[in-house]
């Protein structure tokens, strides 16, 4: 008869397949936790706005007063951060600058999908009008790709800066766009005319802006309610 093996081997083979788990539980997790960030710090594709107002656009500027322009997807969680930045711009450039978003509404989508709370928010703040974007018309005649594309033209209609109004994805504080607008808008000077954007794609339901494969975005764009 085969003798019964010692306590100690019964018990380390459970030891081991536990400790390869725990291995590949942290792998993962690293893993994963890496792809969040690059995510959140990943910018979107830049877009390239025109240097002058586009004279065919159906958005409205105020004569004689700088124009912030920005360009939504109504549903990008993301630019919840960007709206609430604009509130701020707002505020400090009170009765100095007007603004206009602007919320893209794909292609044979219901009339309204565009109306969500992104879309109120915008509308409250003082010295904001909110505009819709039947198929985007608007975002391409501008030139912007990504939810949160922010463009400042001066009262002559002349590109100031172009670019994002959070210092990454969602994420809400001081920020290089933010400072510029303000910095050109009071004192006719800025430090840079160009940040990274930080949103969804405008244009594409089915890649997420920073060109890796997203199907929560899908599902948000083809979301009708």
């Amino acid at each position: 008869m085969q003798a019964d093996k010692p306590i100690g081997e019964k018990l380390g083979r459970p030891r081991r397949v536990l400790a390869a788990i725990g291995i590949v539980w942290i792998f993962a997790l690293t893993v994963g936790l890496r792809a969040m960030l690059n995510y959140e710090d990943g910018p979107a594709e830049p877009g390239e706005p025109p240097t002058e107002w586009p004279k065919d656009s159906r958005v409205s500027r105020a004569p004689g007063l700088p124009t912030v322009v920005v360009f939504a997807h109504p549903k990008c969680p993301c630019t919840d951060a960007t709206i609430g930045e604009l509130s701020i711009l707002m505020t400090r450039l009170q009765g100095k600058a007007t603004a206009a978003v602007v919320f893209v509404r794909p292609v044979n989508f219901p009339d309204d999908w565009e109306k969500t709370g992104l879309w109120h928010n915008a509308e409250a703040i003082p010295g904001v009008k909110v505009f819709s974007d039947p198929g985007g018309v608007e975002a391409r005649r501008f030139g912007a790709q990504a939810s949160g594309q922010t463009i400042l033209y001066d009262p002559l209609g002349r590109i100031r800066f172009s670019g994002g109004i959070t210092g990454s994805r969602g994420h809400s504080g001081d920020n290089a766009g933010r400072t510029a607008i303000v910095s050109f808008v009071t004192m006719g000077v800025a430090k840079t005319e160009r940040t990274s954007v930080f949103g969804c794609s405008l244009h594409d339901p089915t890649t997420r802006a920073d060109k890796g494969e997203a199907s929560w975005l899908k599902s948000l764009w083809t979301r009708h309610q």
